[in-house]
């Protein structure tokens, strides 16, 4: 139980760097080029280079940005537990990552054996951002430093990891994850393929945000499910400032 107020959930959003294939520069045109031919051969689409630009830029940390970053703590005072919920953005990526790192420090003060829980984190969330930070020039935190530590000295816990129980040959999806666990999860009628075109062509990043925010909730649901902690259903809390 005391492992839970140690941990930081965490989700994040993406999309392209920027709204289209012609607004990148020649040479990142070429890089993406190159990497749309092999997208190409690999999955046998039809679609034009820039409309694969439109489609999958966003998961590709070269060619794209965070836009959203979740975050979720679990408290316990009275015998309700409580996940405190909260999403960082800005039209800025670093000013962004900056707000993120520092929000971060605080919690690491406060908390210093705190330790990151997500899905498919140690092989998207985590590496995008630290990716991100390094192309804005911005110090990684050690908390999030994987280099020159071995594998167990990096104790991030991953849903996606403990699902698979040692089996890598497949990928099993948060939303998929919860509802075969009967998690109850927020509806939403948008998914991460959409983040790209919701936060370029309609600038909502408040509903990228909740979109963020109720995958970190679930998450949270999912890993204490997993844990089999049945006496712990944290209620939602939203935290503003």
């Amino acid at each position: 139980m005391e492992l839970l107020k140690h941990i930081l959930f965490i989700d994040i959003e993406t999309a392209s760097c920027v709204s289209r294939y012609d607004e990148l520069n020649i040479n990142m045109q070429h890089h993406w080029d190159r990497k749309a031919r092999f997208l190409k051969n690999n999955q046998g689409s039809e679609a034009s280079v820039s409309e694969l630009f439109t489609d999958r830029a966003g998961i590709f940390s070269e060619f794209a940005r965070v836009v959203s970053i979740g975050m979720g703590v679990l408290t316990d005072k009275g015998g309700e537990w409580k996940i405190l919920l909260k999403a960082v953005s800005d039209a800025d990526e670093k000013t962004l990552l900056t707000n993120f790192c520092e929000a971060l420090a605080r919690l690491v003060k406060r908390c210093p054996n705190l330790r990151f829980c997500g899905h498919n984190i140690k092989e998207f969330d985590l590496p995008f951002l630290c990716r991100r930070m390094v192309i804005h020039n911005i110090e990684i935190p050690e908390i999030m430093q994987t280099q020159g530590k071995k594998p167990w000295e990096v104790n991030h816990l991953d849903t996606l990891e403990l699902w698979r129980f040692g089996d890598y040959k497949n990928f099993t999806s948060l939303a998929l994850l919860a509802d075969i666990l009967g998690i109850p999860s927020p509806k939403e009628d948008i998914d991460g393929s959409m983040v790209s075109k919701m936060y370029w062509q309609e600038h909502n990043l408040e509903r990228i945000n909740q979109y963020c925010m109720n995958d970190v909730l679930t998450t949270a649901r999912v890993f204490i499910r997993m844990k089999g902690i049945k006496q712990v259903n944290p209620i939602p809390h939203y935290v503003t400032d």
